[in-house]
């Protein structure tokens, strides 16, 4: 049975998911290896995966809000999406010549450089190509995608492993194929939509109603810092499954079933916001990872990884569309891309101490104490969004 018109994806959100699919098969060939890479063949600590991680997606979500407020600016979102991809793709696959800990670190930050560039104005380009009535599931399609070259990545990086019997240096060099195809795609298939509002457009004289206007995003920004403060890296995921006792080997198999359970719950999730509501979605979300949390908190053998893997992936489907569509409801078309700067920002402020913090409770007192950490945050979080911020139907 045809899919009615009103509810099919425009041709510009299919663009914008296929661009993600190529660009996370790229970088996903890499980021599982990862603890491994530092570990095992540069010798370096969990601390180090801790600062690696959050100073770059800190960096990211600095960038992030400069890029959105520059997209609302010169009004125009396509330029530096273009330049973020780009950058990310010509300077990941050199991280296979690291050498040192700060290479890596480096290295990492200045992809997320590009991260940071693209992040908001594409975020602006899926928000002012859908209507609020799908908004959710346009965002939660264009997640699954990404999630989509997730699973592509590491099965790539997999096969290259154990079929071609190539060294980690080398899986990460051939990561440049699927980065070119990044480029070419978002220079070709991409385009600017037609107008974007002026962001120093005439707004309300009083400035009370502004500040009130305001409130529910100001709430739903709190929540979403308090949430990461808890939410470290994916990362250390993988190394207690490796503390656990699972192969260097499987970590591509792990993140690929992470991904793939992200991919197949992204759409529906999404969807699912559109119907009953944003805020709902994502409590219901983070009562997700919660539980999610404390089941890693609590293995102890490393067969029961896989099956909370799958469970946490459905957190994700849950959410990621939900928050971005939720932002794009409560900020102005003309402020849009710092708007989602904001969200960004707000979570990249977060991720420093998170992901850092994570690296030496990890180092001191073991893995269920930094997992059960973050569980904890997580209803905090949920405490001050369910209480905060009021009930609404999507597109409002």
């Amino acid at each position: 049975m045809p899919v009615p018109e009103k509810q099919r994806l425009p041709r510009q959100v299919k663009a914008l998911g296929l661009v993600s699919l190529l660009n996370d098969s790229a970088s996903e060939m890499i980021f599982p290896l990862l603890p491994a890479f530092v570990t095992s063949v540069l010798g370096l600590g969990p601390e180090v995966l801790g600062i690696m991680e959050g100073l770059a997606e800190t960096v990211a979500s600095v960038l992030k809000y400069l890029s959105g407020w520059w997209s609302d600016k010169v009004r125009r979102r396509k330029p530096l999406a273009v330049a973020g991809y780009t950058l990310s793709s010509l300077l990941r696959p050199f991280i296979a010549l690291a050498t040192a800990g700060w290479h890596i670190v480096a290295l990492r930050a200045f992809d997320r450089v590009g991260k940071g560039i693209r992040t908001s104005p594409r975020d602006a380009l899926l928000a002012e190509s859908t209507t609020p009535e799908m908004r959710g599931k346009a965002f939660g399609f264009h997640r699954a995608m990404d999630h989509a070259g997730a699973v592509l990545g590491p099965l790539a990086a997999l096969a290259l492993l154990n079929l071609g019997r190539l060294d980690l240096r080398t899986v990460f060099l051939w990561s440049a194929i699927p980065s070119l195809a990044t480029i070419l795609l978002v220079v070709f298939a991409v385009r600017e939509p037609a107008a974007v509002p002026k962001a120093n457009a005439p707004v309300a004289a009083s400035p009370a109603p502004d500040r009130e206007k305001n409130r529910p995003f100001v709430v739903f920004l709190l929540s979403m810092m308090i949430f990461t403060l808890g939410n470290s890296s994916d990362v250390f995921l993988v190394l207690h499954a490796q503390e656990l006792g699972m192969p260097v080997a499987l970590a591509p198999l792990l993140w690929i079933v992470l991904h793939l359970a992200k991919s197949l719950f992204s759409t529906p999730g999404g969807a699912l916001s559109d119907r009953i509501g944003r805020k709902a979605t994502i409590l219901l979300g983070w009562a997700v990872y919660a539980l999610a949390y404390l089941g890693f908190a609590l293995a102890n053998q490393a067969w029961q990884i896989w099956p909370l893997f799958v469970f946490y992936g459905l957190f994700y489907g849950l959410t990621e569309g939900a928050e971005k569509a939720l932002t794009a409801d409560l900020i102005p078309p003309r402020l849009r891309g710092r708007g989602f700067g904001f969200y960004h920002l707000s979570i990249g402020i977060a991720s420093l101490p998170a992901s850092v913090a994570a690296g030496f409770l990890w180092k001191a007192y073991g893995a269920p104490v930094a997992l059960g950490l973050g569980a904890g945050f997580a209803g905090l979080a949920a405490l001050i969004l369910g209480l905060g911020l009021p009930a609404a139907k999507a597109g409002e």
